[in-house]
């Protein structure tokens, strides 16, 4: 079988769970993947005989695909930020926006000095501390996490990434107090209500964690009280909070946080202009 034809059965195949564009999108990253083939090469490169074993590796993500498996999950790693990240069940898949609230945070901290402690809390595959790490490397950062086995996934994340971050576990929801004094702390934690599943695809829903996912309808802000609580404790004077947030709450966490104390609240967008990220300042 011929690149070409490789590719025709694939796309035949996977019509009618998911849109043309999107299917060749997997197909080029699947070739890249176990083929070494850039897109360029793949155009280059129709009349290429594919061998066996390869075809019985493209058949067998074919299945998982049409089950609505997460593409990252199938391979086990995804990009963040430019850099590599394994990802399997017991983390979510970081997400295009959360790049953006790490983009907000790096130019606003670059120029601190050493001896800056930051806290990703619900750290997940670790995504956040390890591209903070990655570009403030003067920074001490430590990322905590309710999931022993999604940290288990973030420490091989930062040995892959060569940076040092401390993580380790602990129930926010139960935290009475942070181990130290932060001047920066930064979440993404579960902000998605019950009430919107109903909008949610497959391969978010029967794939990912749901306990890094999903808060009650009737207090979807639990998470973000509970660390702003925190927080207010433990940062330092001056020191700063960071959120990634639920589009359809932005008011409401505006609200929270000037309640409980905090200054300086900003709300910026994301790249499909909704209010994905909160920040705000200790006193």
């Amino acid at each position: 079988m011929t690149l070409s034809q490789l590719k025709i059965n694939f796309t035949t195949q996977l019509q009618g769970v998911y849109d043309r564009e999107e299917i060749h999108s997997f197909f080029y990253i699947l070739c890249d993947f176990f083929l070494q083939y850039s897109r360029f090469d793949v155009s280059m490169s129709q009349d290429t005989v594919v061998s066996k074993s390869n075809i019985a590796i493209f058949d067998r993500v074919q299945l998982r695909l049409e089950a609505q498996e997460p593409i990252q999950y199938i391979l086990g790693s995804t990009q963040f930020y430019g850099l590599t990240f394994k990802v399997n069940k017991h983390t979510l898949i970081p997400r295009p926006e959360t790049e953006q609230l790490v983009d907000w945070i790096i130019p606003n901290h670059k120029q601190q000095g050493s001896g800056v402690e930051i806290l990703d809390i619900g750290t997940g595959s670790g995504c956040i501390a390890i591209a903070l790490a990655k570009n403030l490397s003067k920074a001490s950062i430590s990322g905590l996490d309710i999931s022993e086995k999604a940290l288990e996934v973030a420490q091989e994340n930062a040995i892959k990434n060569q940076v040092l971050v401390s993580f380790y576990q602990k129930d926010v929801l139960e935290t009475t107090a942070l181990e130290k004094k932060y001047d920066i702390i930064v979440s993404n934690p579960p902000y998605v209500r019950q009430l919107e599943k109903k909008a949610m695809s497959a391969n978010v829903l029967d794939y990912e964690p749901s306990a890094a996912l999903f808060v009650p309808n009737e207090d979807p802000l639990l998470f973000y009280r509970k660390i702003a609580q925190l927080a207010l404790v433990s940062l330092q004077e001056k020191g700063w909070l960071y959120f990634e947030i639920n589009e359809y709450l932005s008011i409401e966490m505006d609200a929270l946080l000037n309640e409980i104390g905090f200054v300086n609240i900003e709300i910026r967008n994301d790249f499909r202009a909704v209010p994905r990220m909160i920040k705000c300042q200790k006193l």
